[in-house]
C-alpha cells in the first residue's frame, strides 16, 4: 500500500514537471515570436525608408532619360528633315537635267531625220553615177581592146606578169636590206662567238694538236708513273695542269691539254722523270719547275730569233715572249710562228713595192697573230685581243690598228692594215701552207666551180685563194643588179649545204656592161 502511494505520488510529480516544462517552453516561444515581430517591424520600417530613397532616385533618372530621349528625337528629326530637303533638291536637279536631255534628243532626232533624207538623195545620185561610170568603163575597155589588139584576159595576164616581175625586184631589194642588217648583226654576235670557238678548239686534227705521246722504255714504267694509289700521276697533273692518260697502248703515255705551253712542260718533265727513274711527288715538283724554266727560255729564244731574223728593234720583252709562244700554236695544221714570219716577209715586200715603210710593215706582219698566244685565256677575237696587247706594251697606233683590223672586225685607219690582211691571206691560202690532202683540196675547188656554173646566166666562175673565194662572171643582159645579189646568196647557200670546208668562202658575183665606139 505504501508502495502504491509512493508510485502515485511519483507519477503526479512527473506529470507536474512535464507540465511545468511545457509551460516554460510556451513562454520561450512567445518571447521569440515577440522578438521576431519586433525585428520584422524594424526591418520593414528601414525598408520603407530605403524604398523611398530608391524611388526618388529612380524618378530623377527617369526624368533625365526622358529629357535625353526628347533631345535625341529632336536631333534625329532635324537630320531627317535636312536629308529630305537635300533629296528633294537632287531630284529637282535631275528632273531639270532630264528635261534638257529630252530637248537635246528631240533636236538630234530632227537633225538625223534631215541627214537621212540627204543621204538617201546622195545615195541615189551615187548609184546613178556608178551606173554611168560602169557604162563608160565598158565602152573604154572595148575601145582599149580594139586599139591594143588584146582581150581582157590577155591584158590581165600581161599585168600579172608585170606585177610579178616588180614583186621579184622588190623582194630582191628587201633581201639585200635584210642581208645587210643580218650581216652587221652576225659580225657583232654570232661571228665573235662561233668563229672564235671554232678557231680555238675545233679542226680536223684536234686530237693530234692537243696531245703528245711519250714513249716509255717498258710497261713497268707505267706503274711507276702511276705510283702507289695513283699519287705520282696526280702530282704530275696538279703540277703541270694537263691530263695524263695511261691506257692499254704498250709503252706509251698520252699528255692531253689545250694549252700548248702546258703540254710542252709536261712532255719535258715526264721524259726527264722516265730517263732519271726516280719518280715521287717531291722529285716531280722539282723536275716540273726546271721544265718550266727550260720552256720559258725556249719561248724567249724563239721570239728573239724571229725578231732578229726580221730586223725589228725596240720590241717589248713581253711581246717577244708572246711571239715565242706562237711556236707551240697551230692553226689548221700551220705553225702560227712560221705563218707570222712568212706574213711579215710578204707584208714587207708589198710595202717596199708601194714605197711604204718596210720595217714597220714587217713589224705589223709579225705581230698580227699575237692574240692567239692568249686567246685561250681571254674571251674575244684574236685580232681584237692582239690589238689590245700591242697597245698595252707601247706599240704605235698604226701597228695596233693593223693588228686589230686584219680580219675586218675594226675599220682600217691606214694603208698598213689592208697590207697585213692581204699578206695574212697569202700566207694562209697558198697551197701546202695549211695541212690538207691534195686530192680533197682539188675536189673542193672543182665542186665550187661546178656549183657556180650550174646557175642560169653564169658565163664563167673561178675558185681563188685556195678555195676561200669564188668569183662568178654573169651575162649582164640576162642578170640584173638585183638578181646578181640574189644569185650570190643562192650560190653561198648551196655551197654551205654541199661542200665541206674550213673557215668561210666569199662568193662574189661580177656583172659588167661595156659600150665601145670609135672616133674617126
Amino acid at each position: 500500500m505504501d508502495s502504491i502511494v509512493f508510485l502515485i505520488i511519483g507519477m503526479l510529480a512527473g506529470a507536474g514537471g512535464m507540465w511545468a516544462l511545457s509551460l516554460l517552453r510556451q513562454q520561450q516561444q512567445q518571447q521569440l515570436i515577440v522578438s521576431a515581430e519586433q525585428t520584422a517591424a524594424l526591418i520593414l520600417e528601414e525598408a520603407k525608408k530605403e524604398g523611398g530613397v530608391f524611388k526618388k532616385e529612380a524618378e530623377v533618372q527617369a526624368k533625365d532619360i526622358i529629357v535625353q530621349a526628347k533631345a535625341d528625337a529632336e536631333k534625329e528629326i532635324r537630320e531627317r528633315k535636312r536629308d529630305v530637303q537635300q533629296t528633294e533638291k537632287r531630284l529637282q536637279n535631275r528632273e531639270e537635267a532630264l528635261e534638257k536631255r529630252a530637248e537635246t534628243a528631240e533636236h538630234r532626232e530632227s537633225d538625223l531625220t534631215r541627214r537621212e533624207q540627204g543621204l538617201k538623195s546622195k545615195e541615189e545620185a551615187v548609184q546613178q553615177k556608178e551606173q554611168s561610170y560602169a557604162r563608160l568603163i565598158e565602152e573604154t575597155r572595148a575601145q582599149l581592146e580594139k586599139v591594143a589588139g588584146m582581150t581582157r584576159d590577155e591584158a590581165t595576164r600581161r599585168l600579172i606578169e608585170q606585177m610579178t616581175e616588180n614583186a621579184r625586184h622588190e623582194a630582191v631589194r628587201r633581201i639585200m636590206t635584210i642581208e645587210e642588217e643580218a650581216r652587221e648583226e652576225a659580225e657583232r654576235r654570232a661571228k665573235k662567238i662561233i668563229s672564235v670557238a671554232v678557231e680555238r678548239l675545233s679542226g680536223e686534227f684536234v686530237s693530234e694538236r692537243t696531245a703528245y705521246v711519250v714513249h716509255l722504255p717498258s710497261d713497268d714504267m707505267k706503274g711507276r708513273i702511276i705510283g702507289r694509289e695513283g699519287r705520282n700521276i696526280r702530282a704530275i697533273e696538279a703540277a703541270t695542269g694537263v691530263d695524263l692518260i695511261v691506257d692499254d697502248t704498250p709503252e706509251t703515255v698520252l699528255i692531253s691539254s689545250h694549252s700548248p705551253i702546258r703540254r710542252e712542260i709536261a712532255r719535258v718533265a715526264v721524259e726527264r722523270l722516265v730517263s732519271d727513274g726516280r719518280i715521287h711527288p717531291g722529285r716531280i715538283e722539282e723536275v716540273v719547275k726546271k721544265a718550266e724554266q727550260e720552256v720559258e727560255e725556249s719561248v724567249r729564244d724563239a721570239g728573239q730569233r724571229a725578231v732578229l731574223e726580221l730586223g725589228i728593234h725596240g720590241v717589248h720583252p713581253e711581246i717577244i715572249k708572246l711571239v715565242g709562244m706562237l711556236k707551240y700554236r697551230y692553226s689548221y695544221g700551220q705553225n702560227v710562228l712560221m705563218h707570222s714570219i712568212e706574213t711579215a716577209y710578204i707584208c714587207g715586200v708589198m710595202a717596199a713595192e708601194l714605197g711604204l715603210n718596210e720595217k714597220q710593215a714587217r713589224r705589223a706582219g709579225l705581230l698580227h697573230d699575237i692574240g692567239k698566244a692568249v686567246s685561250h685565256e681571254i674571251e674575244g677575237s684574236h685580232a681584237i685581243i692582239g690589238g689590245e696587247v700591242a697597245r698595252k706594251y707601247g706599240e704605235s697606233a698604226k701597228i695596233v690598228n693593223a693588228i686589230a683590223a686584219h680580219h675586218e672586225e675594226v675599220k682600217a685607219e691606214t694603208v698598213l692594215a689592208p697590207l697585213v690582211d692581204a699578206a695574212d691571206a697569202l700566207s694562209g691560202a697558198r697551197p701546202g701552207a695549211r695541212r690538207e690532202v691534195l686530192e680533197s683540196y682539188v675536189r673542193r675547188l672543182e665542186a665550187l666551180e661546178t656549183i657556180s656554173n650550174s646557175f642560169t646566166g653564169v658565163e664563167k666562175s673561178f675558185a681563188l685563194q685556195a678555195g676561200r673565194e669564188v668569183r662568178i662572171i654573169v651575162n649582164p643582159s640576162s642578170v640584173t643588179d638585183g638578181e646578181a645579189n640574189l644569185l650570190a646568196r643562192e650560190v653561198a647557200k648551196r655551197i654551205e649545204n654541199e661542200v665541206t670546208y674550213p673557215g668561210q668562202i666569199r662568193v662574189t658575183v661580177i656583172r659588167e656592161t661595156r659600150a665601145t665606139d670609135f672616133a674617126r
